[in-house]
């Protein structure tokens, strides 16, 4: 039987990143950059008034710590006038924010600083030079780089980019990921199930948990056990893919059936992996690019258990993700537990934390059976059981791996 570590590792060394394509900002979230993206210009690209009020020179202003100073108002600027103007000593311009300021202004005095009139104003505090005023390349400066390779871009990231200039920006793709099911017994949910049918639960589930992961998915749905027709779809997949996920067909006759139709396309490693639930799946590099591709087991909870431990942190990889493992933490116990001696276990459960002393705590769910999908769906968390560890009692701490977030 293989480790959990060992299968993994097979699975990592598979990861593979897309090419970089160039797409635009507002397609660009939720990717990392593929380059340095560098300003061409500054940011801001000329001094601004940072509020609502009068554009002066600082050294007009200084006696208005003793006592008033009146300056007469030669005129407005708003945002965005392209009207250029000279501001002469002992003279003010009213400026609104945002706009551009006058040659020889160096500071703003704040309405609340005056009495705000509009033809000769009185100032009643006096403002250092450079007060009030959004500088010329204060944020960016021209050549420096706004966005590093590597970065993820979020919402800041694309704002930053349109500040820049920048239309489009080069980023690495989501990885295509394929998703199929097997079995005679699945029916589409748009059909009724006959006798002896089910429906094919698992390239929903599937797919919605590699979108979670941050792919891009392509849910092919039931799939045939038919040799010619698997083989056809599989191999149409492939050269659209960067990681295919089969659920279904990892034991018994239909596991050898289906070695047997993709023998030519690659080595399919059908095993036994020392983790509960899901402990027999497979993993392969298929068809001339290697692609990875995943033999999961039907039921629907062994199956996302096993893409979790096993899928995700590849798509995550592939993305370049620095970590893509979920994030770890330690809560003590709330119920009783046991696991299988030999197996790593991944047992759900719900995450809490106790008010009064921000304590984690854990609430196993559902352990009596690997059949009960409606328990995963109302856990957040799985709890970490090492293979030597077959019992687990109230109030020890257990290690815990996060779910997505819920609510």
């Amino acid at each position: 039987m293989r480790s959990v570590d060992e299968q993994l590792g097979r699975a990592l060394a598979a990861a593979v990143r897309p090419a970089p394509v160039r797409v635009a900002i507002s397609e660009a979230q939720g990717l990392l950059c593929a380059e340095e993206v560098v300003a061409e210009r500054a940011l801001p690209g000329f001094d601004q008034a940072a509020v609502d009020g009068y554009a002066v020179r600082s050294v007009d202003v200084q006696a208005a710590g003793t006592e008033p100073v009146l300056l007469p108002v030669v005129g407005e600027i708003v945002a965005g006038s392209r009207q250029p103007r000279r501001l002469q000593p002992g003279q003010a311009v009213r400026v609104v924010t945002g706009a551009p300021l006058p040659t020889l202004a160096d500071a703003v005095v704040p309405v609340g600083y005056t009495d705000g009139h509009q033809a000769r104003v009185t100032v009643n505090q006096p403002v250092p030079s450079a007060a009030f005023v959004r500088r010329t390349g204060e944020d960016v400066q021209t050549g420096d780089v706004a966005v590093r390779r590597g970065a993820a871009i979020g919402s800041a990231q694309v704002g930053l980019l349109a500040a820049v200039g920048r239309a489009k920006v080069l980023v690495y793709p989501r990885p295509r990921v394929s998703v199929i099911s097997l079995g005679d017994e699945l029916v589409d949910i748009d059909r009724t199930p006959g006798q002896g049918q089910v429906y094919d639960v698992n390239s929903y589930s599937l797919a919605a948990a590699a979108r979670d992961a941050g792919a891009e998915v392509n849910r092919v749905g039931v799939v045939a056990t038919d040799s010619r027709r698997l083989r056809e779809t599989i191999e149409g997949r492939l050269l659209l893919s960067e990681i295919v996920v089969i659920s279904g067909g990892v034991g018994g006759e239909l596991a050898q059936e289906i070695r047997s139709a993709l023998s030519d396309l690659g080595d399919i490693d059908m095993t036994r992996v020392a983790m509960h639930p899901g402990s027999v799946q497979g993993f392969g590099r298929l068809g001339p690019d290697a692609v990875p591709t995943f033999f999961l087991p039907s039921n629907p909870m062994s199956a996302l258990v096993v893409f979790e431990v096993m899928v995700r942190p590849l798509i995550r990889a592939a993305q370049g993700k620095r970590n893509p493992h979920r994030r770890q933490i330690t809560a003590r116990l709330l119920s009783p537990i046991v696991s299988v001696k030999g197996r790593r276990g991944y047992l759900r459960a719900q995450l809490l934390r106790d008010e009064s002393n921000g304590e984690y705590l854990a609430q196993p769910l559902g352990q009596s059976g690997s059949h009960l999908l409606a328990s995963l769906a109302e856990a957040n968390c799985l709890i970490l059981v090492d293979e030597e560890t077959t019992e687990v009692v109230v109030g020890e701490e257990v290690q815990v791996s996060f779910l997505a977030q819920r609510g």
